[in-house]
């Protein structure tokens, strides 16, 4: 996936457990340990809002986009058609 989670790593830079993180932006530890682990397939921004107010941290703190292929490229594909 070229997206990588490393809100783990920023909740260790400002010594926060995750059970803080949820009470403080209102989510589930399950949810917390969701986006942690990376296993969700999108964020609200609200949600990503209150991460960052939290974590004193922009976005790109939190994600970073690694592209799956050498080049960087991805290959284009029609909104709302199904790949073959």
């Amino acid at each position: 996936m070229p997206i990588i989670v490393n809100l783990d790593v920023m909740l260790a830079k400002r010594k926060i457990r995750s059970r803080e993180l949820a009470a403080r932006i209102e989510l589930t530890e399950a949810n917390v340990s969701l986006l942690k682990s990376g296993k969700v397939r999108g964020i609200r921004f609200d949600t990503l809002e209150r991460i960052c107010a939290v974590l004193d941290c922009q976005p790109g703190d939190i994600l970073e986009y690694v592209p799956d292929n050498a080049s960087g490229s991805l290959e284009p594909r029609a909104i709302g058609r199904k790949s073959a």
